[in-house]
């Protein structure tokens, strides 16, 4: 093998073992005994008491519930959208379409933070403060979606479209039945950046949500975790956020490889 082949699989092994040190102490000081959470030793009992304590101290299950309706919502929403764009940008030839395009992946380069404050007025005079669409639906369009999508169509043979023009195939249906399922590796990639971004959105839903049981769990920890400004609990505070961030690990164990074609199936390596 050749030896900078070896040392490149070393540089990314320790980098690998780097990355992992704050999940492995999450895991270890998560399943403590919080009154040695920590000063432990190497090795030690572990305890799911933790966990249920957190879970009867905040209402986790609603913040759950909230999460998973705003990030499942808006790339249900984002699904079409994308589509859609993706497709039009991709096949359709209109005047100032290179234009249209460019002016829309200039969205890339602004920071949705920098936007907080005209889109919250603009959330607020449509009386959509507080609410959980006021959230979800400035997200409702994405650039990175419509370009993932363009980006695979054109690597679609477009004789397959012409076909289906010729057999009289509408377009919506030919979108659906051709496109949709060829599209498959694009829509994954998007899909689990798009939901992984929802799932760790903080900001945003905190200058937008009032009510406790409206928040997500980004929100949700941060309160959980500022009520043990005092003497902290670690134990529990890594608990709760095991919670938050075990369901994007799993995730992306399963379907890392998924992910990876995806992403290389849009060009983008």
């Amino acid at each position: 093998m050749n030896p900078l082949r070896i040392f490149g699989f070393i540089i990314f092994g320790v980098l690998a073992l780097i990355f992992l040190v704050p999940i492995v102490w999450m895991l270890r000081i998560a399943f403590a005994d919080p009154v040695n959470a920590l000063n432990m030793p190497v090795f030690f009992a572990p305890t799911a008491e933790n966990f249920l304590r957190i879970w009867e101290a905040a209402p986790f299950m609603r913040y759950y519930m909230n999460t998973i309706i705003m990030a499942a919502g808006i790339f249900a929403v984002q699904f079409v959208s994308i589509t859609l764009a993706g497709y039009a940008f991709a096949r359709l030839k209109f005047y100032g379409s290179n234009l249209l395009f460019a002016l829309l992946l200039t969205q890339l380069m602004i920071t949705p933070d920098v936007l907080i404050m005209p889109v919250y007025r603009l959330m607020g005079g449509m009386s959509l403060i507080n609410t959980r669409i006021g959230v979800m639906l400035p997200f409702f369009a994405s650039a990175m979606g419509t370009f993932f999508i363009r980006q695979t169509v054109k690597t679609i043979p477009y004789e397959l479209e012409e076909a289906a023009v010729i057999d009289g195939c509408p377009l919506p249906y030919m979108l659906l039945r051709i496109y949709v399922p060829l599209l498959k590796p694009a829509y994954i990639a998007f899909g689990f950046i798009s939901v992984s971004y929802q799932w760790n959105n903080f900001l945003w839903p905190l200058v937008m949500i009032n009510s406790v049981d409206k928040r997500p769990l980004t929100v949700g920890l941060a309160i959980f975790a500022m009520s043990y400004e005092t003497g902290a609990q670690w134990s529990d505070v890594c608990a709760a956020t095991l919670l938050v961030v075990a369901p994007l690990l799993i995730a992306f164990l399963f379907f890392s490889k998924q992910f990876t074609e995806g992403m290389a199936h849009t060009g983008l390596k």
